[in-house]
């Protein structure tokens, strides 16, 4: 595997960083300078010395309903969207390196959501969302769905296609009042009031990094 590529796959840079990184003379493999194109083999040792680490914030952010996912904080992105009628927990960061793994498709991660439906849910509603349902010739992935009461439910997908609540309620027959996202992975929604920001630091933030592919460990031996 290129150097570029072992330091991307291992979400130390993007594959530019990491190109800028072995120019700058940062990188070395069994103790040796790494040069652009450089191999890693399986049982190699690679660092990354005297890089100054940039520093990676993260932040819970309560989204309001009536706004469009924006970048409430300066130098920070969205992981994810919510629709304008939807509201609830988005994650902010600076940090490139994640986006990959907690978004793309092929992995599974937990989001949960709270729903509030128009009309009175029917009695199948609970055995068809969980096994998935048609929407414009997709079947979504299977999820778990509890039942609160006749008109409000809570829904953990793995997967997120467009809209997808309101896709399949809609498919179903059942219309959406209100839906809020409380939960993705480890991050919870909790109390955080709508609009507000609080910062992921200490074992949640480990934890969550861990799940994506990032161990404190990792960090503090490549910088």
């Amino acid at each position: 595997m290129r150097i570029n590529k072992y330091l991307a796959f291992k979400k130390i840079s993007t594959r530019r960083g990491a190109d800028l990184l072995v120019e700058n003379k940062k990188v070395f493999i069994n103790d040796k300078l790494a040069v652009l194109g450089s191999k890693v083999l399986e049982l190699d040792k690679v660092e990354v010395r005297g890089a100054k680490q940039k520093e990676y914030k993260y932040f819970a952010y309560n989204k309001p309903v009536g706004i469009e996912t924006g970048f409430p904080k300066e130098g920070f992105f969205p992981l994810g969207r919510l629709d304008k009628n939807s509201h609830g927990l988005l994650i902010l960061t600076n940090d490139g390196r994640i986006t990959d793994s907690l978004l793309n498709p092929k992995y599974f991660h937990e989001k949960e959501y709270t729903v509030r439906t128009s009309n009175k849910l029917r009695g199948s509603f609970k055995q068809k969302m969980e096994t998935g349902v048609n929407i414009e010739g997709y079947i979504t992935k299977k999820c778990k769905v509890k039942i609160i009461n006749d008109f409000t439910f809570r829904i953990i997908l793995t997967e997120g296609k467009k809209h997808q609540i309101r896709r399949m309620c809609s498919a179903l027959f059942q219309e959406i009042a209100d839906l809020k996202r409380e939960r993705i992975m480890n991050i919870k929604l909790g109390n955080l009031k709508p609009g507000a920001l609080r910062e992921i630091k200490g074992e949640e933030l480990d934890t969550f990094l861990e799940t994506l592919g990032l161990t404190p460990s990792l960090r503090e031996r490549l910088f």
